[in-house]
């Protein structure tokens, strides 16, 4: 962290957290408006009771709620025209807001359309994405947003941007402002006990891996520093629980609150090396973002080690309690640890178990180059990078 202390922090303005509290959406929701745009990202074999319920709640509050898209998969910049589209026919307004009930995917829609329904310089979101179309800024005030996570790991319920993903051409792109950080985060981690054992490993090494990489990000602040300790004490004790015994409350609990730790050290600090090849992964490869972060992680640790020695080998004592007589073996408890955690939970440790194939090397390295690789503390070059990725088939 630089010696001259100066920073800012961005929260939701109202962090509304747990067990069961789902009941509250209809008077949470009434402080935001009448008419709730629902965004849901919950697979059909538990989303109807689910669904009847948070309805239920705003109904009871006199909340008109209009279905205003689905989604199973990361969201592309089609989803976000057609839906916003959808939206501005129905002349979006005071009184309005969008209701996220999913994980990331549906919680980055649900902000991107909030954004693209009251700004119509352009009819595609693309125009408004980092470096990919004509960098137009949002003009206008996004609709307010209510995000209710059923999953825990991107913490998109406390970022200010949404990730964007296109196939043709390939690229996957952050629409950001700071206004479209959520006006309330309800966290409740029983929405997550039905998340199957392979996505909540997925999910939450993202977690983890935003946490550590905000921590020794070369952008890292204060405050983000400290809700990463607390997030990764709370998350590396509990992960391997969690994706076992996919029932247990105080593993889905510990999850849910490190996740939302991390979206708001994220959105304060960056991130670094694995999120930043963890984009080119999913648009060239079709790679699930947990999935890429978990793979690239122990590597990215390995590669910061020479810089982050200090900050590592803290987050050994602190989280681990490790006793080491050296700040190298800090460091390397800590190595191992995140390895283990991986081996545990069952995420891919190579490129090429994921079907990455050497010919796409070049594309994968091109396509690492976003905003959140200007926050890995070494400075990686395109060779650098290419023997990293080579290194990992």
């Amino acid at each position: 962290m630089k010696n001259d202390l100066q920073y800012n922090f961005l929260a939701p303005r109202q962090i509304v957290f747990g067990w069961g509290r789902r009941c509250e959406a209809g008077k949470l929701g009434r402080t935001l408006g009448g008419r709730a745009f629902l965004i849901s990202g919950l697979p059909d074999e538990v989303a109807p009771p689910v669904m009847r319920e948070i309805c239920g709640a705003l109904k009871e509050e006199n909340i008109e709620v209009v279905v205003a898209g689905t989604i199973s998969h990361e969201p592309e910049v089609d989803d976000v025209d057609r839906v916003a589209a959808e939206l501005r026919e129905r002349n979006p307004g005071q009184g309005d807001f969008m209701l996220a009930v999913g994980g990331g995917a549906a919680v980055d829609l649900a902000k991107a359309t909030a954004a693209m329904a009251t700004n119509t310089e352009s009819p595609t979101v693309k125009d408004y994405l980092e470096n990919v179309g004509r960098d137009l800024k949002l003009g206008n005030q996004p609709l307010p947003v209510l995000a209710m996570p059923t999953t825990a790991g991107t913490g998109a319920e406390a970022t200010k941007n949404a990730v964007i993903s296109s196939y043709d051409p390939p690229f996957k792109k952050s629409l950001r402002d700071d206004r479209m950080m959520p006006r309330i985060a309800l966290v409740d981690p029983e929405l997550t006990v039905t998340v199957p054992p392979e996505v909540t490993a997925a999910s939450g090494m993202d977690a983890i891996t935003q946490l550590i990489e905000s921590y020794i990000s070369r952008k890292a602040q204060p405050i983000p520093q400290a809700l990463c300790v607390q997030g990764l004490r709370m998350a590396v004790p509990a992960i391997a629980e969690a994706v076992e015994n996919g029932a247990s409350r105080p593993a889905r609990e510990a999850m849910s609150h490190a996740a939302l730790l991390s979206g708001m050290a994220l959105a304060n600090s960056g991130l670094g090396m694995a999120h930043g090849v963890a984009p080119a992964l999913g648009t060239h490869c079709h790679v699930p973002h947990g999935t890429a972060c978990a793979l690239m992680l122990p590597t990215a640790l390995r590669i910061n080690s020479s810089v982050c020695r200090e900050e590592l080998a803290r987050l050994a004592h602190v989280v681990l309690e490790e006793s080491c007589e050296s700040p190298e073996e800090a460091v390397e408890a800590w190595i191992a640890k995140i390895e283990g955690l991986c081996e545990r939970v069952g995420t891919p440790r190579r490129l090429s178990d994921i079907g990455v194939k050497a010919e796409q090397i070049p594309a994968l390295v091109k396509s690492s180059r976003g905003s959140s690789m200007s926050g890995n503390p070494v400075e990686l070059s395109d060779e650098d990078l290419t023997i990293t990725l080579e290194s990992l088939l």
